[in-house]
């Protein structure tokens, strides 16, 4: 079976891979919830974030990085 990394390396390459991972990154690692979140948004949000932290650390592993 091949590597996970080398597969989303490849999954997110090119303009689409990058489109899409910067609406990602805007949807999440980018977004700024108020004082008035409730603590349920800032642990849905967390989440969010780890998970796109998780997949640009997959695909940097893919490429070798």
């Amino acid at each position: 079976m091949e590597n996970i990394e080398n597969c989303f390396a490849r999954a997110f390459a090119g303009p689409s891979g990058a489109a899409v991972m910067a609406h990602l990154r805007r949807m999440t690692v980018e977004r700024v919830l108020g004082a008035n979140a409730t603590d349920a948004e800032l642990r849905m949000l967390e989440g969010q974030r780890a998970l796109v932290h998780k997949i640009e650390t997959l695909i940097t592993r893919g490429q070798g990085g």
